[in-house]
């Protein structure tokens, strides 16, 4: 079994992952993966090596498959209004075409 959705991707600061993942919950996504990120945007170089002094300080990527494109936006547009004027972070969205064993999605 398939099903359409689309990917919401927010690349931010670690420290924002517990209040991030309430408003993706409170959107009624059913899940999300984080994995480490590092790179240089406007706010300087991060890096996403090991070791660091504190985790607070090191950046994630956040993906969210949603079943639909307003759903994403929704939690983006939260997201960025909550904290995107104070941390740093981007958010995008990548259209899925199918994702596969969707019984779980």
């Amino acid at each position: 079994m398939t099903q359409q959705a689309t990917k919401l991707v927010i690349v931010t600061e670690n420290l924002l992952l517990k209040k991030i993942a309430k408003i993706i919950d409170e959107a009624g996504a059913t899940g999300y993966t984080v994995v480490d990120a590092g790179g240089k945007g406007s706010r300087n170089v991060r890096s996403s090596g090991r070791p660091t002094v504190s985790e607070t300080y090191s950046n994630i990527k956040i993906e969210v498959l949603t079943p639909n494109r307003d759903m994403a936006v929704k939690i983006s547009d939260e997201v960025a209004a909550q904290f995107f004027d104070d941390y740093s972070g981007i958010a995008y969205i990548c259209s899925v075409m199918e994702v596969l064993h969707a019984h779980k999605f």
